[in-house]
């Protein structure tokens, strides 16, 4: 994919000369990596599917394993409502069973995989969550987004959710139906919502939960100009939510245009350095709060893929991990993830 259009206002457009533009020599090539967080779709204005993962995967980096995120792809045309979301799962493990031949390299692909179900179905979900499970034993769990904020730019009008939502009776009943049945949740909101997370947490202590992309820290519309104010509220809020021994956190996901970084904006595409610059405070205040055992890198492709290559975005991981013991970037980048979704390596 040369270049694509955003179909919705926080996604950055991928311009893939632009891209090439940078190139860096890759930073200890040996270290076995898990990326816990990528998708795959088709869509009329951008096409990321297997052979585009591929040529991430291969720009030199160890990646062993990926799991796959919810991203509304591929959902059923027909039938119930409700059980639509599981033609991505079937769409996804299709995907897994390429890459289990062998013919298309050493990485497991999508050897986990995170799909939708609507939690405000309360305990009927199950009959969802069961639709999923039986296509196959990689899917791991869900993600029900919660993003959401005052500010319409911010919003994504093609899966708009309501304030509160983490809150809702039916979303909790929902909820509940996840831990029995061994299934882990994928939290994405924005940083004013994170103390939601904490509440939802502390209210159900046995369910594993990990929060996408660093808890949402947001830099554009009326966030913008504000980054040290809403760097303390937002550091409040994740060492709030780190209290809670059942929630891990992502590290990546900052690449999208509402993060604010504006890194799409340059003449040429950032250096492993420049993420660095940026992003230290954050990931350092979330491994600091949540302990390697309980973080992992991600990367967030293709999605931050408008502001930096997936070379570069390793890069910078591994130079945010410096001074860490072997065990603890270990952590960072397999052994998490691994144990979070389950994995073969772990």
């Amino acid at each position: 994919m040369t270049a694509a259009k955003a179909s919705f206002a926080p996604y950055i457009p991928v311009n893939q000369a632009w891209l090439d533009k940078r190139k860096e020599e890759i930073l200890e090539p040996d270290l076995p990596i898990v990326d816990p967080h990528h998708h795959l779709w088709e869509k009329p204005d951008w096409v990321y599917l297997l052979p585009d993962l591929l040529a991430d995967l291969n720009s030199g980096h160890n990646i062993v394993s990926t799991v796959y995120l919810q991203a509304r792809s591929m959902h059923r045309a027909g039938g119930p409502e409700e059980l639509r979301p599981v033609g991505e799962t079937e769409f996804v493990n299709g995907i897994a069973a390429m890459s289990e031949s062998g013919a298309y390299g050493k990485t497991r692909i999508c050897e986990g995989i995170v799909g939708y179900a609507d939690l405000r179905l309360g305990v009927a979900v199950r009959r969802v969550l069961e639709a999923h499970m039986r296509i196959t034993d990689r899917f791991r769990g869900i993600r029900h987004i919660s993003a959401w904020d005052d500010f319409h730019g911010l919003r994504n009008p093609a899966f708009e959710m309501p304030p509160g939502l983490m809150a809702t009776r039916s979303f909790r009943e929902g909820f509940s139906v996840l831990q029995p049945m061994g299934l882990s949740f994928d939290a994405w909101m924005f940083h004013p919502q994170i103390d939601d997370l904490a509440s939802l947490a502390r209210a159900f202590p046995t369910t594993p939960i990990v929060i996408n992309h660093a808890g949402g820290p947001l830099g554009i519309g009326p966030y913008a100009g504000r980054r040290d104010e809403i760097f303390k509220t937002w550091s409040e809020s994740m060492r709030l939510l780190a209290t809670c021994p059942n929630v891990h956190v992502k590290l990546g996901g900052l690449g999208m245009k509402l993060n604010g970084f504006g890194f799409e904006t340059r003449p040429e595409p950032p250096s492993s350095d420049d993420l660095v610059a940026a992003w230290k405070p954050y990931i350092e205040t979330c491994i600091e709060a949540f302990g390697p055992s309980r973080a992992m890198f991600e990367s967030n492709f293709p999605v931050d893929k408008g502001s930096y290559s997936y070379a570069v975005f390793w890069n910078a991981c591994k130079k945010l991990a410096k001074g860490m013991s072997a065990s603890e970037k270990r952590d960072l980048f397999s052994g998490t993830a691994a144990r979070f979704y389950r994995l073969a390596i772990a």
